[in-house]
């Protein structure tokens, strides 16, 4: 089961010291990596943004879609193709900010034969809670849904040729964050689970944010009643979440 599945890290051209780090991790855990060519999201102009609605996105989440965050995104679009352009049967997606562990692909195998229903299994977040554990593997790791959310990070995630093939479908067209996308089954149609505790966790790497840091994001944050939609939306997007968590 180990062998079918293949493992890709997102990285920067510019990041070379990132991908020696992530690389010598590997080869100590003895997991063969696949590298992924990252977007620079601020070399592409807002006219140039493919799939990206800008007013929808404006709408949706209260505030405009920073450069690195489009770059996300369509790294991870990426990812997913070179996945599909490959033989594996299943695939672990990562950015180069994730620590490796020795038994990762060990973990991440039996997970897809406790949950075989699965197409995506979230495998690192900032936040769990109330999880419903549908399933425990051989090794002791619960996966299930989680009622609250957004859970956050798409760091490290694994995806089936199914899972990808829906997501590239239904995910092209950009009206949230990647991380957020990632965890919206209801709308996507991909049958999406997590764990309950991470199998893998940040690097020290993870502290120098290749995104924003937090002044970028609050600079382009709606303010007062111009953020209203916004809230209603997210009443609504909770609602789908905890449905989708119970079905």
């Amino acid at each position: 089961m180990q062998r079918s599945i293949g493992a890709y890290v997102i990285n920067m051209d510019g990041s070379s010291d990132r991908w020696a780090e992530v690389s010598s991790q590997a080869t100590l855990a003895g997991i063969q990596i696949d590298r992924v060519p990252g977007v620079d999201g601020r070399s592409i102009p807002v006219v140039e943004r493919s799939g990206f609605n800008e007013k929808k996105f404006l709408r949706r989440n209260g505030r405009q879609m920073l450069p690195g965050e489009y770059g996300c995104y369509r790294a991870h679009m990426r990812a997913l193709q070179a996945f599909l352009s490959s033989d594996y049967e299943n695939a672990i997606i990562m950015e180069d900010d994730v620590e490796l562990r020795q038994d990762f692909t060990q973990r991440a195998a039996a997970i897809l034969q406790a949950v075989p229903s699965a197409e995506v299994v979230k495998l690192l977040n900032h936040r769990s809670k109330w999880c419903r554990t549908v399933a425990v593997s051989e090794y002791g790791d619960e996966i299930g849904r989680c009622l609250h959310g957004p859970q956050g990070s798409a760091a490290c995630y694994l995806v089936t040729r199914e899972g990808a093939r829906k997501l590239l479908r239904s995910a092209n067209d950009i009206e949230f964050p990647y991380d957020m996308t990632l965890e919206r089954g209801w709308k996507t149609g991909v049958s999406i689970y997590t764990v309950r505790r991470n199998i893998v966790e940040l690097s020290e790497r993870s502290t120098v944010s290749q995104i924003a840091n937090r002044a970028e994001y609050r600079a382009v944050k709606l303010r007062g009643v111009r953020k209203i939609g916004t809230h209603l939306l997210r009443m609504l997007e909770y609602a789908r979440r905890i449905r989708y968590a119970l079905s």
